[in-house]
């Protein structure tokens, strides 16, 4: 594969872990991210979530959630979700702690309020390189299914732009195409690093 790519969305559980678990597998050199101030995971109530550091471990999650009500969090996937997550990485990272990681070509996002926060970033870091890097965003709602259905219709739009010599030059042509046949508008912008 010709370009890295990182998906990042609210707390680097299951949107971006979605896709870069599905585009880790089609061999895609892709990473993730969440933008929040802390993990969230649902908890019994909407009142009462479940808050984690990033840094913290998936696994140490996934015993956290199964010691206070199994059923609860096995019924409601978020148990399966921590599993998955845990052989594609460690923990959740932070994408404005990222700069260690590298740069990346194209950058996906699955909610315009954290497109914002990276186009944001991006536009704050210090531009050394002068080197372009695409963002999009593509609206998926925070479901189990619809994650699902996240990760596939970013795997097609990878598939293209790796299909591509420069990005640069069909981006436009690429995500009209895809609007037009996937039925789901998407916000670009292009930053630098």
């Amino acid at each position: 594969m010709k370009f890295r790519y990182a998906m990042v969305c609210s707390s680097n559980q299951n949107r971006s872990m979605e896709a870069h678990s599905l585009l880790k597998r089609e061999g895609f050199d892709v990473s993730s991210y969440g933008t929040g101030a802390h993990v969230k995971l649902p908890g019994p109530s909407l009142r009462e979530p479940n808050v984690y550091d990033f840094g913290t471990p998936y696994k140490h999650m996934f015993e956290d959630l199964r010691r206070k009500d199994p059923e609860l969090y096995k019924r409601n996937g978020i148990l399966p979700m921590l599993k998955r997550n845990l052989a594609v990485k460690l923990a959740p990272q932070r994408w404005q702690e990222n700069a260690a990681d590298g740069i990346f070509d194209v950058v996906f996002t699955f909610e315009e309020k954290v497109f914002d926060m990276v186009v944001e970033d991006l536009h704050n870091r210090d531009h050394v390189l002068m080197k372009p890097v695409l963002i999009i965003n593509l609206e998926v709602k925070d479901n189990h299914e619809e994650a699902a259905i996240g990760a596939r219709l970013t795997l097609v739009l990878c598939q293209e732009i790796e299909a591509t010599e420069f990005w640069e030059d069909s981006i436009d042509e690429i995500v009209a195409n895809f609007e037009k046949q996937h039925r789901r508008k998407l916000l670009y912008s292009i930053s630098f690093y």
